[in-house]
């Protein structure tokens, strides 16, 4: 049975077959209204928050289990189907709050690409940082007494000046290192070329006109073309998001001090990924894009939910509007281009 003034969309909204406590009515007039800038970038903070946790949280059992010599605790392929599946629950969870960036790089792209608000983009990317930091600060009160054991223990046998700050180390778990005596041009080409096909595969993946992607099969790809990524190229040294690498970073820099810096390194992780994804962008812009192409009908179902719930947030209950496939209006043309990127 629908409550009563159930607006004529096309759709059914979930207010429109459960009535809300007052309370919690009130609060969602906040959230659509003043409180609205905040609640994306809080989703923004935990859909981050969730992709580190998994990931780093594998990465804390692989760096145990290789500091303690035992066999079985963790490996490269666990630590990437942990930062896979924490993007897929990220997506899945957080990507209705906030339009699902998670990755300052993303966010920038949009801006230049889908008409993102650049007024929006510090407000993203600032919290995009925040939720790997405190992820990473969770991870260490979960783990800090055996982390604390394995720094005696590192000491113990003298190792800690040279494992400590490099992937195999205690703080290689939270902020990003490279090997001692590594290349950085080479960590550079890695990094680039790594996050270049993976940023492809990104804007493939949100194309409204792919028809081999439907949107509940987007979490997956991307989730685990983050994994494959890692298989094939953590060893030479990977970041991919510039949120996991500061977030991580200071969150040692809190722990460790300036030791944690990670030194000149640390300029390749936190940027590269940037200017790799804007050339992967304008390459499938140029190439990839065909304005001719249709939308299939899931794309379409995805790209109208998302106008109703807009409309309804925004209209009065004594107000009906028919949504049709979102181009009746410039108004409505332009929340089409602006929700058509949500991953």
């Amino acid at each position: 049975m629908f409550t009563k003034n159930h607006p004529v969309t096309g759709f059914t909204h979930l207010g429109d077959v459960i009535q809300r406590p007052r309370w919690l009515q009130q609060w969602e007039s906040l959230r659509h209204g003043s409180l609205h800038w905040l609640i994306e970038c809080i989703g923004e903070a935990f859909g981050v928050y969730f992709y580190v946790y998994l990931g780093v949280g594998a990465n804390a059992a692989f760096n145990i289990g290789s500091i303690t010599s035992q066999a079985g605790i963790g490996s490269l392929q666990t630590v990437a189907l942990g930062y896979g599946l924490g993007i897929v629950m990220a997506v899945a969870i957080a990507g209705p709050a906030s339009g699902g960036h998670f990755n300052p790089c993303v966010t920038i792209a949009h801006a230049v690409w889908h008409g993102f608000p650049w007024r929006k983009v510090p407000q993203f990317i600032i919290f995009q940082i925040l939720g790997a930091y405190v992820a990473c600060l969770v991870i260490y009160g979960q783990y800090h007494s055996t982390l604390l054991l394995l720094e005696e223990s590192l000491h113990a046998v003298g190792k800690y000046d040279t494992v400590q700050f490099t992937p195999n180390g205690v703080a290689g778990i939270f902020a990003l290192y490279t090997l001692p005596g590594a290349n950085l041009r080479d960590v550079f080409m890695n990094e680039f070329f790594a996050d270049f096909f993976l940023a492809l595969i990104i804007w493939g993946i949100m194309d409204p006109t792919n028809l081999f992607v439907p949107p509940p099969a987007a979490p997956w790809v991307v989730g685990f073309a983050y994994s494959a990524i890692i298989w094939a190229f953590a060893p030479g040294a990977l970041s991919a998001n510039t949120a996991r690498d500061l977030g991580g970073r200071f969150m040692a820099l809190t722990i460790w001090g300036k030791s944690a810096t990670g030194g000149k390194y640390a300029a390749i992780a936190a940027i590269t990924n940037i200017p790799a994804t804007l050339l992967a962008t304008l390459v499938y812009e140029l190439i990839f894009v065909d304005s001719s192409r249709v939308l299939p009908s899931a794309q379409q179902e995805f790209l109208n939910g998302h106008l109703a719930h807009g409309n309804h947030k925004t209209m009065g209950a004594d107000q009906p509007r028919i949504i049709t496939d979102g181009s009746n209006s410039s108004d409505e043309k332009q929340e089409f281009r602006e929700i058509s990127h949500v991953a």
